[in-house]
């Protein structure tokens, strides 16, 4: 079963279990779906579901913080129940040590020494932390193991 059968099982669960908050959050990951699919013209694998998943995590946290600054609690905390919702079909996130360790490896693979070559380290971080590291993390340790 690929990934988004499970999560079209877990809606039909939700509808069941009558978890309105699950249901509507996993309906809003689906119809996100369906657009990519219709716009693009293309079946999604596994890959792709979760590229789709990282970014409507990516904007609820960017609506959290702006609902935050606005002073608008009860909005930041269906934002937050929302991402909790999506955490578990994300891969498992890289800690700092691992992170660390990761880019120290990619660092030396590229032969990168200076902050001028950060470009070649991103570029192949990105490519190959997909999934497990958020772009601004993976951006601000290898500033650190740079400088």
């Amino acid at each position: 079963m690929n990934l988004r059968e499970t999560i079209n099982l877990h809606v039909k669960e939700a509808m069941k279990a009558k978890d309105t908050k699950k249901r509507d959050a996993l309906r809003l990951l689906t119809s996100a779906f369906k657009q990519i699919e219709v716009d693009e013209r293309k079946e999604l694998t596994d890959e792709d579901v979760i590229k789709i998943i990282q970014k409507q995590v990516k904007s609820r946290n960017d609506a959290a913080t702006q609902f935050k600054d606005a002073g608008r609690d009860d909005l930041v905390q269906i934002e937050l129940d929302e991402i909790a919702v999506y955490k578990p079909y994300l891969p498992r996130q890289l800690n700092d040590e691992e992170l660390t360790t990761a880019l120290k490896e990619i660092i030396s693979r590229v032969g990168a020494t200076t902050m001028k070559e950060m470009g070649k380290v991103m570029g192949m971080a990105s490519k190959e932390l997909a999934g497990t590291a958020d772009g601004k993390r993976i951006n601000e340790c290898v500033k650190k193991l740079l400088a």
